[in-house]
C-alpha cells in the first residue's frame, strides 16, 4: 500500500471512529445477575507467499460452571494493512463472520484487546459493539501508551488496579489479576462500566493464566487452527 493509499484509508477510519464516538455508553445495558454466557474472541495471522491470512476464534463459557459451551473459527486472507490505531478495521470481517456461526447467544464480549483505552476510544472491543449490539470489555496483554502518558503498576496482589488517566479521564486500568505475575489492562469496550468490566474479568481468572478464562481459550484455539490451516 502506497502512502497515497494509506493516507485516505486513515482519513475514511478515522471519520468512521469519529462518527460512532458519540454512541458510546459506559454504562451497564444489563443487570450483572443476567449475564450467563461469555464469550472470548481472538485472531491470529500467518503469511502464504506475500498474502497475509487470519484465523477468528471464539469461544463461549457459561460464566457461572466456567464450562465451554461453544466454539467456531472463521478464516480467510486479511486484506486490511495493520495501521496503528485502526485495528478493527482490519480484524472485525473476520469476527463477524465467525459470530454469524454462533448456535448461542453471549451476552458479553471480552476481547483480546483494547476498548475504550485508545487514542480515540475506538479499540476493537468498543468498534466491535456496534456490529454486535451486545456489552463488549476489551483485556490487553501490553499497553500502548496514549499521548506520552504510561501507567502506574498496581501493588503486588491479586485485583489490585491502578486506573490510566488522560487529560483527566479514565481510559482503562491497570489490573493485576495474580500475585506474582504481569498486568493486563483492562478497558470498557461499550454499554459497561469499569468496575463491571473489572469484577467480571476477575471473576474469568483461574490459576492457569492471568488472561480471563474465554480469552485465553480462544487464544490457544487460535494457535490449534491456525497449525491446521497452515497444514492444510
Amino acid at each position: 500500500m502506497n502512502n497515497f493509499d494509506e493516507k485516505k484509508r486513515i482519513q475514511e477510519f478515522s471519520t468512521i471512529q469519529r462518527e460512532l464516538l458519540p454512541q458510546i455508553n459506559l454504562e451497564n445495558k444489563f443487570q450483572v445477575e443476567e449475564i450467563r454466557y461469555i464469550a472470548g474472541v481472538d485472531l491470529a495471522y500467518w503469511d502464504v507467499d506475500e498474502a497475509k491470512y487470519g484465523t477468528c476464534c471464539i469461544v463461549i463459557i457459561d460464566y457461572f460452571t466456567k464450562d465451554v459451551v461453544e466454539k467456531v473459527y472463521s478464516y480467510g486472507e486479511i486484506l486490511v494493512p495493520y495501521i496503528p490505531g485502526f485495528l478493527a478495521f482490519r480484524e472485525l470481517p473476520l469476527v463477524i463472520e465467525a459470530v454469524e456461526k454462533l448456535t448461542l447467544q453471549p451476552d458479553l464480549y471480552i476481547f483480546d484487546g483494547n476498548g475504550y483505552l485508545h487514542d480515540r476510544h475506538m479499540g476493537i472491543a468498543t468498534h466491535a459493539s456496534f456490529l454486535l449490539n451486545k456489552p463488549t470489555i476489551g483485556v490487553a496483554k501490553s499497553y500502548l501508551k496514549i499521548q506520552d502518558v504510561d501507567f502506574m503498576m498496581p501493588e503486588n496482589k491479586e485485583g489490585a488496579y491502578t486506573d490510566i488517566v488522560i487529560n483527566n479521564e479514565v481510559y482503562g486500568r491497570t489490573l493485576r489479576t495474580t500475585q506474582n505475575v504481569k498486568p493486563i489492562f483492562v478497558s470498557c469496550g461499550n454499554w459497561i462500566d469499569l468496575d463491571t468490566s473489572t469484577e467480571i474479568v476477575m471473576n474469568c481468572i483461574n490459576n492457569e493464566s492471568r488472561l480471563p478464562i474465554p480469552v485465553r481459550l480462544a487464544d490457544l484455539e487460535t494457535h490449534k487452527i491456525r497449525k491446521k490451516l497452515i497444514e492444510r
